[in-house]
């Protein structure tokens, strides 16, 4: 089968290999209908390894570099494993693709994603989605509802992240937010933030495509290169918002982040970061604002497909291209590197 491998940063193959097999009687094997380019990928493609293990082994998937990648992603049940009760052959399913400590199907931890074992299926070994095949245990795969497609299915992975975000904030219905950047998971959380019921929600972003769809979702855009963000946060929410998203992973960020928040306010770090980032503690300290870090997401998948079934984080608002995995360097990735107006990417093995 064919495979998108990672062997380093900038060093991304399409190669030919092995279709996986059944090894446990918990497995699943799926065919891939459609993977999504996360931001995490691109951050490995372009600065890795970062998730990606390279050194040793990682300790769930038992792999390291070259790994095959993508972990955005849906497809069908070709073959199950002996004891696997969740899914039948023939049905069409989403990934999580968390790797956290299991055993029989399920995982072990209730905050499966804080195990310090933290791994993800094609970023840590195991197998991944930018391939035709790919073997996965059974605690992995969920059902996707008859009226949601494949590509619906490949964008439970980051609206799960932006759900898990906005539950894990103290964000009330009727309360203001601002989400800084509005690249998939910026506008995913939009998305969520409008279920949830924020009341004003704002966007910070400087990509006219991007703005355009945070602006068609409902948000009112601030462009940071236009005006002060900050001053123009505090004016418009009346002197600051209840919660800020941070969710680009720049530093600079991270500060407009916090300072747009008004006394008490909260800050929720979404993005992965590439390197380290300095804020003054007491921004925090002086107006008792909270900072808090997310990771990934737990126990969300069936409300995320629920909520896409009520017309939320819609394909037709993500998805900017659909290539085949041949071209995924060229136009996937190095697209996504060099093309702001590109924004979720979706590849088809």
């Amino acid at each position: 089968m064919q495979a998108a491998v990672w062997y380093a940063a900038k060093d991304l193959r399409v190669e030919q290999m092995p279709i996986p097999t059944i090894n446990d009687p918990h497995e699943v094997k799926v065919k891939v209908a459609a993977c999504g380019i996360c931001g995490s990928d691109l951050h490995e493609y372009a600065a890795g390894p970062i998730f990606i293990p390279v050194d040793k082994p990682h300790p769930i998937s038992g792999e390291q570099a070259p790994i095959i990648m993508g972990h955005e992603f849906a497809g069908e049940v070709v073959e199950i494993g002996d004891n696997v009760t969740r899914v039948k052959v023939g049905d069409r399913v989403a990934i999580e693709p968390i790797l956290s400590p299991n055993k029989d199907g399920a995982y072990q931890m209730e905050r499966y994603n804080l195990t310090p074992l933290l791994g993800f299926h094609g970023l840590s070994g195991g197998g991944g989605g930018f391939s035709e095949f790919t073997v996965m245990g059974e605690h992995m795969v969920h059902k996707l509802p008859d009226d949601l497609s494949f590509e619906q299915g490949a964008l439970v992975e980051p609206a799960a992240v932006a759900l898990h975000a906005v539950r894990q904030s103290s964000l009330k219905a009727g309360d203001s937010a601002a989400v800084f950047g509005a690249g998939p998971i910026g506008l995913m959380t939009i998305e969520a933030l409008k279920a949830a019921g924020a009341a004003q929600i704002y966007a910070v972003e400087v990509a006219p495509s991007r703005k355009a769809k945070a602006e068609a979702l409902g948000a009112i855009v601030v462009d940071p290169q236009q005006e002060d963000a900050v001053e123009k946060l505090q004016t418009l929410s009346n002197g600051g918002v209840d919660v800020a998203f941070e969710v680009t992973g720049i530093p600079a960020v991270l500060n407009q982040s916090l300072h747009s928040t008004h006394e008490g306010g909260e800050v929720i770090v979404v993005s992965i970061w590439e390197g380290e980032a300095s804020f003054q503690p007491n921004d925090l300290v002086i107006k008792e604002r909270t900072m808090k870090g997310i990771i990934a997401y737990r126990h969300v998948y069936p409300a995320v497909m629920a909520l896409m079934q009520r017309g939320y984080f819609r394909a037709e608002d993500m998805v900017t291209q659909r290539i085949p995995l041949a071209d995924i360097v060229e136009e996937g990735f190095e697209a996504l590197l060099n093309d702001k107006a590109q924004v979720k990417i979706i590849v088809t093995p």
